[in-house]
């Protein structure tokens, strides 16, 4: 009897539902963190590609996050281990209040700041805040935070050496007993048996010298790793960042210290291999959220692929960069100020005037042995940019206010931010333009829909893929690639410097591109 039939509950007939038992069914694992699937009837819930028998539908039932599924009673799956994959795409594609909501969850808010802080930052009352959340996602605030944690524990546990006391507070708990018990709970081992359990699966985990922590964080394949390290190594800054064969390192500021992270690709799986020295391990969780922004880990890239290659003139590129991202960043105010002091200059140049403020106004740290310089904060550049800062008057000024509006608040650039406000926000300042607007969106907030049609690299790009030049000719072209705009400007940029795929040939000043494509 074909599953239709015997579908009784109106729930079980809806065509969300059923998509995603076909996709459960079937066990792709493109799908793989875009949902979970709970078996009521074991009391498990599953990646849905996990190998196991095919449950009945009316014993399934499927969630958006982890904490929804265990405040349904249930437990992660010991065969599948469904938290061990990427992201759910969900909370970049769209800028609703729940995928804000888990973005600053992701990156450890509730940990510092309590649910109040959560509430406050998205402009809610915390009760309402929770009535939001467990009515969209099946769990308050608590209780996804609750499930970050325990997440987090259990890429610790399997990834690393660290004492489960120090794995604890790590992740976030308030002592090892609610640590050891959440673990239980969720995944029905205690953290010594599933550290065990991993290791005579995978092996024991890589061992950073002393003081190090490595770990790895899957990305949704295809993944183009190599895209975002080149993007980094073109824009390293000199005293705090350094970039060769393939390895990125930079220190960096977190909420409790300076760090020394290194990133490089993974190359068993697709992924990226972190490598932290941290001032203390709380900085863990937002150190994780701000790697997998900065490499969009969490991306839907068959989707994009699909999306993409369906237009003739995109299609060559998409087959040639499959998994292309769009590099997210680790500080919002210091790509901010990297934007504007990039603008309508050369790479070099703005390298230059980079390494001049770093070496001027950042804080020395010093991370593992080496003196690094920290980008300086908007404070410091408020008081002091003027005697470092080149270039035209008008420009400078404009650095030095924006500078100073985020010192004091009056200009807010986050990933909770809603990315209208954002733009908005942005666009009131002298010396923001619609390009610098959209670009920080698409780096700060993870937007996926930008296409910057103001961009001279960009528009030579389009020409050598045989698309409209003109900006407005491009805008209309563009809105067939909605909602992968973002990464469809990824391509035109990879096609205006030329690759193998699209040999360099000039369309435009070949200077007025390098100085485009360097912002």
């Amino acid at each position: 009897m074909p599953t239709t039939d015997r579908l009784r509950d109106p729930e079980l007939r809806d065509p969300e539902f059923l998509e995603r038992y076909r996709a459960m069914s079937s066990r792709d694992a493109r799908f793989d963190g875009q949902f979970i699937t709970g078996v009521h009837s074991t009391g498990i819930y599953c990646r849905p590609s996990c190998p196991a028998t095919t449950p009945k539908p009316e014993h399934v039932r499927f969630y958006l996050t982890a904490a929804a599924a265990h405040e349904a009673g249930l437990r992660a799956c010991k065969r599948c281990l469904p938290d061990a994959v990427p992201g759910s795409p969900r909370w970049d594609l769209d800028d609703e209040l729940a995928s804000r909501a888990m973005r600053l969850i992701g990156d450890g808010v509730v940990e510092r700041e309590g649910v109040p802080g959560l509430a406050a930052r998205l402009g809610y009352t915390p009760r309402h805040l929770g009535r939001i959340l467990t009515a969209e996602l099946g769990a308050g605030p608590l209780a996804l935070a609750r499930a970050h944690r325990a997440q987090t524990a259990r890429a610790l546990l399997v990834g690393s050496d660290l004492p489960v006391a120090d794995i604890a507070f790590a992740a976030g708990f308030g002592s090892v007993r609610q640590c050891n018990d959440t673990v239980r709970a969720v995944y029905e081992r205690t953290p010594t048996e599933l550290r065990a359990l991993a290791r005579r699966r995978r092996g024991a985990p890589e061992h950073g010298d002393a003081g190090q922590l490595v770990l790895r964080l899957p990305a949704r394949g295809p993944f183009d790793a190599g895209g975002v390290l080149e993007w980094l190594d073109a824009r390293a800054v000199a005293g705090m960042e350094t970039s060769a064969d393939g390895v990125f390192t930079r220190a960096l500021r977190l909420p409790g210290g300076p760090a020394l992270v290194r990133l490089d690709a993974d190359h068993d799986d697709p992924g990226v291999r972190v490598t932290a020295r941290l001032a203390s391990l709380a900085d863990l969780p937002p150190l994780v959220a701000r790697v997998r922004r900065l490499f969009d880990l969490d991306a839907d890239a068959e989707a994009i692929s699909a999306a993409l290659g369906a237009d003739p003139a995109l299609a060559p590129s998409v087959a040639a960069e499959p998994g292309m991202r769009v590099p997210g960043c680790l500080d919002p105010h210091e790509l901010l100020i990297r934007a504007m002091l990039g603008q309508q200059v050369s790479v070099a140049s703005a390298r230059t005037a980079l390494t001049r403020l770093v070496a001027a106004l950042g804080e020395p740290a010093e991370l593992g042995g080496t003196t690094w310089r920290l980008f300086p904060t908007a404070a410091a550049i408020a008081e002091r940019g003027g005697e470092v800062l080149r270039g035209p008057a008008a420009r400078v000024a404009a650095a030095i206010g924006t500078a100073e509006a985020l010192a004091t608040g009056d200009l807010r650039v986050d990933i909770d931010v809603p990315r209208d406000e954002l733009r908005q926000a942005l666009l009131a300042r002298p010396g923001i333009g619609p390009w610098t607007a959209g670009y920080v969106a698409m780096r700060v907030t993870g937007d996926p829909d930008v296409l910057l049609t103001g961009d001279a690299a960009l528009r030579a790009g389009a020409a050598r893929l045989g698309l409209p030049a003109g900006a407005r000719e491009l805008e209309r072209r563009g809105a067939t690639w909605a909602p992968w705009r973002s990464y469809a400007s990824m391509h035109l940029w990879r096609a205006a410097v030329g690759s193998v795929a699209h040999p360099a040939r000039s369309v435009v000043g070949a200077r007025q591109v390098r100085a485009a494509a360097a912002r």
